[in-house]
């Protein structure tokens, strides 16, 4: 029963987790190739106009992609730990699923919408939108299998 748990069987989150990386890795790249930082900074700056205490930062193009490949790399490199249902990397994997599945729900709102807030519009369908449903779809199946494996550790206990 152990080798199951280590070799990619039912009681790990490892293919859910490297299936939403893969999404993030595809977002990323939908998102750099139709434009979708100029949107983003154009919103951040609209927002901290109105709110002043407004927290995200703007950023260039260079230093934007070269932190989400970091980001990319750091969780892929943590798919071992997903395939032998490492506890520690269970909060972080309901917090990771949890932001893309809101993540690609931004961009499908501001589809529907054609803008991000009042002064700043785009032509449909907004930037990174194209890859929205893999992150759904990836944010959905690892929060299911975090479920089932949970009881599996149960059991295994």
């Amino acid at each position: 029963m152990n080798s199951t748990r280590n070799s990619g069987g039912p009681c790990n989150f490892g293919t859910a987790w490297l299936l939403l990386c893969l999404a993030f890795c595809a977002h990323v790249a939908d998102e750099a190739l139709t434009g979708f930082l100029p949107i983003y900074d154009a919103t951040v700056l609209a927002m901290r106009s109105q709110y002043k205490w407004f927290p995200m930062p703007t950023f260039g193009f260079r230093e934007w992609l070269t932190g989400l490949i970091v980001a990319n790399l750091v969780f892929l490199l943590l798919t071992p730990f997903a395939f032998r249902n490492a506890w520690w990397l269970r909060p972080l994997a309901y917090f990771y699923a949890g932001v893309h599945f809101l993540n690609g729900m931004g961009h499908t709102l501001a589809t529907i919408l054609g803008q991000t807030v009042s002064t700043i519009h785009f032509a449909r369908p907004a930037p990174g939108f194209y890859s929205s449903p893999l992150l759904f779809a990836g944010s959905i199946y690892l929060l299911i299998r975090l479920r089932a494996t949970r009881r599996s550790l149960a059991a295994v206990s």
